[in-house]
């Protein structure tokens, strides 16, 4: 794998990730959702939980498909990694 391309992937997912870990965070806040950094954390976001969250059997109130998207992302960097080391 090019490094640009190695690194790009890298800093998308960290970005990715640090995005779902400020959702997680400010949905224990009584932040309005119709808020600007709420909606855009949100649309960033959403695609990634979304899927995770059809698969994942309910919990009641706690939503753990944040965390298995955050345990994906850090699958996929490890990969990026080994990838980046082999090319």
């Amino acid at each position: 794998m090019h490094p640009y391309v190695a690194q790009f992937t890298m800093t998308f997912l960290t970005i990715l990730t640090w995005a779902i870990v400020a959702r997680a965070l400010i949905s224990f806040l009584p932040i309005d959702q119709g808020s600007t950094i709420y909606q855009v954390l949100f649309r960033i976001t959403e695609p990634v939980i979304d899927p995770i969250r059809r698969v994942l059997p309910s919990t009641g109130m706690l939503d753990l498909s944040p965390l298995a998207a955050i345990l994906l992302l850090i699958v996929l960097q490890q990969m990026v990694i080994r990838l980046s080391e082999i090319g």
